[in-house]
């Protein structure tokens, strides 16, 4: 397998990159081989490495909101503030007591882990391109496009409005039980954030329920192994998400998630039981930019391997021609909309299509 990936410079890097993804191994393939030496593909540019000594990190935390007795009145209105505080300056915060079970998130992560540390021929089964499949295994979905190959592994679900999945038999079995049971759990959540949400922007608790923002869920299970020059690899490309909002379990062994915050990057340390929240840019667009979706990343790093489930709620995708736009109750003429509308499939597309390195989605529709 290393020798079907050989980056010397004689070879057309599209070739590699064709060699590396019909190996249908993934990062995890590469990592088995012992590797030593990070290939060319996954080297990033020098102009970006020396970038990374503008941005230095800050001992500064993103917000921890307790969620505990969020059906209280007085409680409820300390959490709307903490939450309308993170959601305006940071675009990001972990909660905790959050009503998911500690037994549901380790369930979820060994199931991501089980998966990606199976034998190379059954994950072949679900290794695809094609993002209208329901499940699908791939590393780099936007490998042929961007500029450097993420050094990671993803198994994406796809779940359908409510929390019946849409054939629980197309899951694979080893991470079925705990993928249904997880989606179950943090579908819930997802709407308890929206309503808190729309509170801290003064409306009414069901308003962004209402626009479907939850109306399906991807789960993302994202896996990096020990990578064995870190320091010129990136795990995930800094971008902002294109969804509403997402929801991130990452497991303790070793953290890798940052966020740009005031031009530095800040670690976002696992909380044990905790999960971390981000705004996403569509959020951002109805909200008429009072929240902020802010770009993160995930680094590359010599031990793992680092495991992460992202729920992202990304409203009605099937519905292609939803339109979206800045919340009327929040437009005044002190404060007229910042962005045009969209209409959701034409976003979509933009995002498929596009390298998430390149990917600025609210640069296209600002007025």
């Amino acid at each position: 397998m290393a020798d079907a990936i050989d980056s010397s410079a004689n070879i057309d890097r599209m070739q590699v990159l064709k060699a590396f993804d019909e190996t249908k191994a993934g990062v995890q393939g590469l990592s088995d081989t012992g590797l030593l030496k990070l290939p060319n593909i996954f080297v990033r540019p020098s102009e970006e490495l020396a970038e990374e000594l503008k941005h230095q990190k800050a001992h500064v935390q993103v917000p921890v909101i307790d969620l505990s007795n969020v059906t209280n009145d007085e409680r409820r209105k300390q959490i709307v503030e903490q939450v309308r505080n993170a959601s305006e300056t940071w675009g990001f915060f972990q909660v905790v007591n959050h009503g998911i079970p500690l037994s549901v998130l380790d369930g979820m992560i060994k199931g991501v882990r089980d998966f990606h540390e199976q034998g190379v021929d059954e994950k072949k089964k679900y290794y695809t391109r094609d993002s209208k499949k329901i499940v699908s295994y791939i590393s780099s979905y936007d490998l042929f496009i961007s500029r450097t190959a993420n050094w990671r592994d993803t198994l994406t679900i796809s779940f359908n409005s409510g929390s019946n999945f849409l054939n629980p038999e197309e899951l694979p079995a080893i991470c079925r039980n705990s993928s249904v049971e997880y989606s179950k759990h943090v579908e819930k959540l997802g709407n308890i954030l929206l309503k808190l949400l729309s509170e801290a922007l003064g409306l009414e608790s069901e308003v962004l329920e209402n626009m479907e923002c939850s109306e399906g869920h991807r789960l993302v299970g994202h896996y990096y192994p020990a990578c064995p020059e870190p320091e010129l690899a990136i795990g995930t490309m800094k971008h902002s998400d294109a969804g509403f909002l997402t929801i991130l379990l990452q497991n303790n062994l070793v953290s890798g998630l940052q966020v740009l915050y005031e031009g530095q990057w800040i670690d976002i340390q696992p909380v044990s039981g905790g999960l971390v929240v981000n705004i996403g840019d569509l959020l951002r667009l109805v909200s008429n930019g009072k929240f902020k979706s802010s770009e993160h990343r995930a680094i590359a790093n010599q031990v793992g391997p680092r495991i992460s489930v992202a729920c992202f709620f990304s409203g009605p995708i099937m519905n292609k021609a939803k339109i979206y736009g800045p919340i009327k109750e929040l437009l005044t003429e002190e404060n007229p909309a910042v962005y045009r509308e969209i209409v959701l499939g034409d976003y979509i597309m933009k995002f498929l299509t596009t390298a998430l390195d390149n990917y600025r989605a609210l640069d296209y529709y600002k007025l």
